[in-house]
C-alpha cells in the first residue's frame, strides 16, 4: 500500500466527504430536532429520540464510572433489542469502541476476538434462544480472558448492564473526532476467528446517509431490523443509523423468523426491511399459507449473497413491493439498485455505488482493467472503504489503496454492476474453471428444481468435481436427467455435474447465508 496515496485520499475525504460529527454527537442533534418522536420500537414498546439519547448518556456515564476508558475496546454480544442500541450509543458517547459479535458465535471465535482486540469488556445476555451465555463467559475466562463481563439479565457472578444506567448528563469526551474509530465490524467467513473491520464516525455516518438517500427514507419511514443487528446491513445500510438520520422509526425484531418478521410488518406499518435470500424465500413460503397485510411495505432490500433472478421475481411478487438489490462489504463499498430501476436491473443486477466518491474497478489476474461486460475481480476504494484490518491483519489492498473484495463481477453497459459470486467459489475441474452461478441459473429453470446450489468437491483425479445440491424432501431427478437437461441447454461437457445430493434444508452460517463450506463437507461423504 502506498502511504502517500492513502494520506492524500484521507485528507480529501475528511475535507470534502465525511460528516463532521461523531455518532454520539449526531444522536444528540437528532434528539434536539425530533424530541418525543418515536425513534425505536421493540417488544411493542415505543422509545422516543429523547429517551434514546438520555439512556445513551446514562450508559456513557456508567461505563466511565466502571473505569472503562475512551479508546478501549468492548465486545458486544447481545441479541436484537433496544438495550443493544442504547448500550452501543452509550459507548459512542464515551469514546469506547464496540466490537459487534454475533449471538451465534461460540467460545473459540469469541475468545479469539477478545484476545486479538485486547478488549477490556465483554457484554452478553444471560441466555438467548436456549443458549447459556454465562457458561460461555466462564469458558473464555478459563481460556485466559481477564477483562470485565457485563450481563443483561440475572447473574450472580458478573456485573449487570442495569448498573450502566447512571445519572443523566451530557458526556463530552475529548479527542473523539469524525476521523476516530467508532466501531469494529466482523469480516465474513464461516470458520475461524473473523478479522476486525475498523469504521470511523464520519465515514460511517456518511455511508448510512447515502444509503438512506438511495432508499428515499424520510420522517415517515419505518425500518424493520429483521437480521441480527450487529451486521453492517441492518445497522447502517440504511439500517438503524440511516433511519435515525432521516428521522424515521426503527422497529426491532427479536429473532430472524418469518412469522415474527411478517407480523411486525403488518402490526407496525413497516415501510422497508432488509433480508438475505434464504430468509426472504422462507417468508415467501409462509405467505403462501398465511395471510398478512403487507400493504405499508414499499421496499424489501435483498443482500448478503448472490440473488437468483427467479427468486428476485418471486420475492417482489410475494411481498407486493419494490425489490432493491444490495451488494455490500462490511469493509466498505455499498451498491444498490434504485427504486425507479426497471425489472431487468432490479432482478438481474446489483446496482451502482451509493457515493460518487466510490471508485470500483473490475480487473484481471494481472490487475489490468477489463472491458465493459467482461467478468473479473472487483476492487474498490472510497471514503468509507478500509485500508487494513485491526492490527494490520491480512494485506487487503494493493499499492494504489484499492481494497481486494474477492468478488467476481462485471460492469454492464448501463453502468450497473453485476456480481456473480466469490472468486474462491470458482470450481477448478481438471484445469477448467467453472462458475457455479452459471449452472445454478440454468438448473433453477428446470420445472422440478426450486432451490439449488453447486459447489466443488475435492477429488484426487480431477482436483475438484462438480456437486449439485437440491433442496427437496424427495429425490425427483437423477444425475443423468440433470446432465441431459444441461446438454439440451448447450452447456459444455466439462461443466456437467459429477454428482447430485438432496437436502431437506440448507446449512446456514451465523449470518443466515448458505454455508458452502459445509456443503463441500457434505459432498465428500459417500
Amino acid at each position: 500500500m502506498n502511504l502517500s496515496i492513502k494520506q492524500e485520499l484521507e485528507n480529501r475525504y475528511e475535507k470534502e466527504v465525511w460528516i463532521d460529527s461523531t455518532l454520539g454527537e449526531s444522536l444528540e442533534s437528532l434528539a434536539s430536532k425530533f424530541q418525543d418522536k418515536i425513534a425505536v420500537t421493540f417488544d411493542q414498546v415505543d422509545y422516543s429520540y429523547e429517551d434514546l439519547n438520555d439512556k445513551a448518556n446514562r450508559v456513557a456515564n456508567g461505563l466511565l464510572k466502571m473505569e472503562f476508558k475512551p479508546g478501549e475496546h468492548m465486545v458486544v454480544q447481545l441479541p436484537n433489542s433496544y438495550e443493544f442500541v442504547t448500550i452501543v450509543f452509550g459507548m459512542f458517547k464515551a469514546g469506547i469502541i464496540p466490537i459487534f459479535a454475533l449471538p451465534a458465535q461460540r467460545k473459540n471465535e469469541i475468545y479469539g476476538i477478545l484476545q486479538n482486540s485486547g478488549a477490556t469488556g465483554y457484554v452478553i445476555a444471560n441466555s438467548f434462544m436456549g443458549f447459556d451465555y454465562l457458561s460461555l463467559a466462564d469458558e473464555v475466562i478459563e481460556m485466559g480472558y481477564k477483562g470485565k463481563i457485563l450481563v443483561s439479565g440475572d447473574s450472580k457472578t458478573f456485573l449487570s448492564t442495569k448498573d450502566l444506567y447512571q445519572e443523566s448528563a451530557e458526556v463530552l469526551i475529548e479527542n473523539i473526532s469524525p476521523g476516530s474509530i467508532a466501531l469494529y465490524l466482523l469480516s465474513g467467513g464461516t470458520t475461524g476467528v473473523p478479522k476486525l473491520i475498523p469504521r470511523r464516525h464520519g465515514d460511517y455516518l456518511y455511508m448510512a446517509s447515502q444509503v438512506a438517500k438511495r432508499c428515499e427514507l424520510d420522517e415517515n419511514s419505518v425500518y424493520l431490523v429483521s437480521l441480527p443487528v450487529e451486521h453492517n446491513f441492518p445497522w447502517g445500510c440504511p439500517g438503524v443509523i440511516g433511519t435515525l438520520l432521516a428521522g424515521g422509526r426503527v422497529v426491532i425484531s427479536s429473532v430472524s423468523s418469518p412469522d415474527e418478521i411478517l407480523s411486525l410488518i403488518e402490526d407496525e406499518g413497516v415501510t422497508i426491511t432488509a433480508l438475505v435470500p434464504v430468509l426472504a424465500n422462507m417468508c415467501i413460503d409462509l405467505l403462501e399459507y398465511d395471510d398478512f397485510d403487507l400493504s405499508t411495505l414499499k421496499v424489501v432490500q435483498i443482500g448478503g449473497s448472490v440473488l437468483d433472478p427467479n427468486l428476485a421475481i418471486r420475492i417482489e411478487e410475494g411481498f407486493g413491493c419494490i425489490l432493491q438489490q444490495v451488494f455490500g462489504i462490511a469493509e466498505g463499498l455499498i451498491c444498490t439498485t434504485r427504486l425507479e430501476d426497471d425489472d431487468e436491473v432490479r432482478f438481474y443486477k446489483q446496482g451502482t455505488p451509493v457515493s460518487c466518491y466510490d471508485e470500483p474497478r473490475i480487473v484481471d489476474e494481472a490487475g489490468n482493467d477489463v472491458s465493459v461486460g467482461e467478468f473479473g475481480h472487483l476492487i474498490t476504494r472510497g471514503p468509507y472503504t478500509i485500508y487494513s484490518y485491526l492490527n494490520g491483519e491480512k494485506e487487503c489492498v494493493d499499492e494504489k489503496c484499492y481494497f481486494l473484495t474477492g468478488d467476481r463481477a462485471r460492469f454492464c453497459e448501463d453502468g450497473n454492476i453485476q456480481v456473480v459470486g466469490r472468486l474462491m467459489e470458482m470450481i477448478n475441474r481438471a484445469g477448467e474453471k467453472i462458475d457455479p452461478t452459471e449452472l445454478e441459473d440454468m438448473l433453477i429453470s428446470h420445472p422440478k428444481i426450486e432451490d439449488v446450489q453447486v459447489v466443488g468437491i475435492k477429488d484426487d483425479n480431477l482436483g475438484e468435481k462438480i456437486c449439485v445440491f437440491i433442496r427437496d424432501d424427495e429425490e425427483t431427478l437423477k444425475l443423468n436427467e440433470i446432465r441431459d437437461f444441461l446438454i439440451t441447454n448447450k452447456v459444455a461437457a466439462f461443466k456437467l455435474p459429477d454428482q447430485i445430493k438432496y437436502v431437506s434444508d440448507w446449512p446456514l452460517t451465523n449470518v443466515g447465508k448458505i454455508n458452502r463450506k459445509e456443503l463441500k463437507k457434505m459432498g465428500e461423504i459417500v
